[in-house]
């Protein structure tokens, strides 16, 4: 990546120092050369003017010094050096100049300017003036090699400015690499900085996005696993025990019924935690509804015998709660499940279930006679008792079931401890089919 921005940085800086030194230094060459010329020719019409018009009868004619490196010659209408240095004879300069116009050329390696003396209309001398083209090629190689070294600095700036903008470039793509290849090596926590390069900054906004989106997923996943573990674990073992006891009976057939009736359970089980792992947005019940009295029923019918093992007793109580109230059949008969087998396990004593109609929502609470210490709101971690598999997944998957019909669990008091569950209620809604389950830890 680095070495390829560099490359193409000169390269634009190559084209771009052909293209303007190229023409450059030809217009260096020109003017050096056209420089001469004028010079040569200002000495020329200098010593043109102190031409005597008397000089071909015997006055003599005096040119003036010529500059370093130049000679200077006045030439007859014969083409014949009369004074001063130059060729014996006239050249092409020199012949044309006697057509009356100044001469500019070049001869036997010199710049030659030529320029005519004129006296009543005429004609009378031609003064030459020249120099060492070898003087003005040095000079023009001297100017081109100070281009040159413009160039090399300008080249060696460059070098430098890509070098440091191709390690600007490269560095936030070279980190983002390393995020993605730790998120290869399974680090989901691998987010990409931003940068000072709005389009880096994008691809770098749009991996976090990805890594969220896969995060979450990853998430919803093994909430699926570990809630369906705790969920199904229970009546698995229920479902076991009265295949078993219905084998050592010769009429089989209430054992049967019951075992139907528990895996319809866990069907419906696995459904609701397949619809808590797939909500995705904002909260919606579950469907169908079901009358609360109904529901209070079916929940006292399985949990009476459970709690009886124990000794301990269930009442459930409806405080003006019209009967035509429904709420979500299966979340709601999970999350009770879930606060009664807590009270079991975790509570003491009775366990009460209690609903209250507020208005726009129906309030359950779940109490028993025992105590919860510490803060209510870690109950809701999971594993916050840091046990094995399925340790504190119950009430967290409670309140996620709560979350997603637009409810909420809370723990209300500690002591005695009460939980209370409020579920959005629509009114005049229920249905007529059946809607039973389990709940767990």
């Amino acid at each position: 990546m680095r070495q390829r921005v560099v490359r193409v940085a000169l390269t634009a800086v190559l084209v771009a120092l052909v293209l303007l030194a190229v023409p450059l230094a030809l217009a260096i060459r020109s003017s050096l050369y056209a420089d001469q010329r004028d010079t040569l020719e200002r000495a020329a019409l200098a010593a043109a003017v102190r031409v005597n018009p008397d000089y071909a009868t015997g006055d003599p004619a005096e040119l003036p010094a010529a500059a370093s490196g130049q000679r200077l010659g006045l030439y007859d209408p014969r083409l014949r050096l009369h004074t001063g240095t130059g060729p014996g004879t006239g050249d092409d300069a020199v012949r044309r100049a006697l057509s009356g116009t100044v001469t500019r050329s070049s001869s036997g390696g010199e710049l030659v300017a030529a320029v005519p003396v004129s006296h009543a209309e005429k004609v009378i001398a031609v003064v030459r003036a020249s120099s060492p083209i070898g003087d003005v090629r040095g000079r023009v190689l001297a100017g081109w090699a100070v281009l040159a070294g413009v160039a090399v600095v300008a080249l060696t700036v460059a070098v430098l400015v890509a070098r440091r903008q191709a390690r600007l470039l490269a560095a936030p793509l070279e980190a983002l690499s390393r995020r993605c290849r730790a998120v290869a090596e399974g680090d989901l926590t691998a987010r990409a900085g931003p940068s000072t390069i709005a389009e880096i900054d994008q691809v770098a906004r749009t991996h976090n996005d990805m890594l969220h989106s896969l995060s979450e997923l990853l998430r919803h996943e093994r909430n699926f696993t570990a809630n369906a573990s705790h969920q199904l674990r229970t009546p698995l073992t229920g479902l076991q025990l009265t295949l078993e006891a219905g084998l050592a009976q010769e009429d089989a057939r209430p054992a049967l019924q019951e075992a139907l009736e528990a895996t319809r359970r866990l069907h419906e089980t696995v459904e609701e935690v397949l619809r808590l792992s797939r909500s995705v947005g904002p909260p919606r019940p579950a469907a169908p509804e079901r009358p609360v009295g109904e529901l209070l029923a079916r929940a006292e019918e399985r949990w009476h015998a459970l709690l009886a093992r124990d000794g301990r007793r269930v009442e459930f109580a409806v405080q003006d709660v019209a009967d035509d109230v429904g709420v979500p059949g299966g979340p709601v008969t999970e999350i009770l499940g879930v606060l009664l087998d807590n009270a079991r396990v975790h509570g003491r004593g009775t366990v009460r279930v209690t609903v209250r109609d507020l208005d726009d929502a129906l309030a359950f609470d779940i109490a028993d006679e025992g105590a919860v210490d510490g803060d209510g709101a870690r109950l809701f971690q999971r594993g916050h008792f840091g046990g094995g598999p399925g340790a504190g997944i119950g009430l967290a998957l409670a309140r996620d079931l709560a979350v997603s019909l637009g409810g909420r669990l809370f723990l209300a008091r500690g002591a005695p401890t009460v939980f209370t569950l409020l579920i959005p209620v629509h009114r005049g809604n229920s249905g007529p089919q059946e809607d039973t389950g389990q709940g767990g830890r």
